[in-house]
């Protein structure tokens, strides 16, 4: 039988690409086997030169590291595949719109569409939900008002995505609207606090309620969550929402395939197992929670 396949999923990335690699070697050794893919849920900010201008428009001071990658300085280890979130460097990703490479290794998937990769079919939605702009065209982002514009999905992309079905994976930046009120309903007494049931956007939710996609990973709002999607006649779509990359317990998960099925999945770079196949996924399914932030204070973070 062969090896499964071990994939690791990563949130927000923004610019710190030095240390997820570092994260990545560590899950390696605890799983004792090799990652075979990477996905990133958007917010990677893979900006070509560390004194692009354009970096200011993601609104803080993250570290450009992504230009080593592109420069041939560094490479990554394993193959990375993201999506866009709302802060990326809209301007290269432009030209790039059903995807392509832009670095050795590192792949962006493109604005919306599907592909199969290591066997697995993954279907994606870059962006997040402005409805004064979902029916208006995709412009070259050449000032910031339309930088920040091309963080925006548009109405012929999601329905680029609405008739895809039998998908293993499907890819969003922004939450599904609805599924903290689905935990609270599960659970009245849940096992950590709950985020604010205004998180998410109805289209996302539509787009998965109707594509019925095995599993959903989502970034954006930086907090791990998990909750299961299913109902009468309605197979379950598992959903886990990861951390930006601060610390990697909340913000690296990774799941392990055997052929297509799903049959363990983890969070953070221990290896230790929080699911397997048959075994209920909800917030009971998160890491205990750290009460420490990446600077010392309290974990309180929102996605900008």
């Amino acid at each position: 039988m062969p090896e499964p396949l071990l994939v690791a999923a990563l949130g927000d990335i923004h610019g710190r690409f030095h240390r997820v690699e570092t994260w990545l070697d560590a899950l390696e050794q605890a799983r004792g086997r090799p990652v075979g893919m990477v996905l990133a849920v958007g917010d990677v900010e893979a900006f070509r030169r560390a004194d692009d201008h354009r970096r200011k428009a993601a609104k803080r001071t993250m570290p450009a590291e992504f230009a080593e990658y592109a420069d041939g300085i560094r490479r990554v280890k394993r193959p990375l595949y993201f999506i866009g979130g709302n802060n990326e460097d809209f301007e290269a990703l432009h030209d790039f719109q059903d995807g392509g490479e832009l670095a050795p290794g590192v792949t962006y998937l493109g604005r919306s569409g599907s592909r199969e990769l290591c066997g697995l079919r993954v279907a994606y939605l870059s962006g997040i939900h402005a409805p004064r702009f979902i029916e208006q065209p995709l412009r070259r982002p050449i000032t910031q008002d339309l930088m920040k514009q091309a963080g925006y999905f548009r109405a012929a992309e999601v329905e680029r995505v609405m008739p895809l079905r039998d998908m293993d994976l499907m890819l969003v930046h922004e939450w599904p609207r609805g599924i903290v009120q689905r935990a609270r309903e599960e659970n009245p007494t849940p096992p950590r606090p709950l985020p604010s049931y205004w998180i998410g956007n109805p289209v996302t939710r539509k787009l998965v309620d109707t594509v019925l996609p095995r599993w959903m990973l989502c970034g954006h709002s930086h907090k791990a969550f998990a909750v299961t999607l299913e109902g009468v006649g309605r197979p379950a779509t598992r959903i886990a929402c990861l951390d930006q990359a601060t610390r990697p317990e909340e913000s690296v998960f990774w799941l392990e395939y055997e052929g297509r099925t799903a049959v363990r999945a983890g969070w953070g770079v221990t290896g230790q197992v929080a699911w397997t196949l048959g075994q209920r996924w909800d917030m009971a399914s998160l890491p205990v929670p750290s009460v420490e932030s990446e600077e010392g204070g309290a974990t309180v973070t929102a996605p900008v």
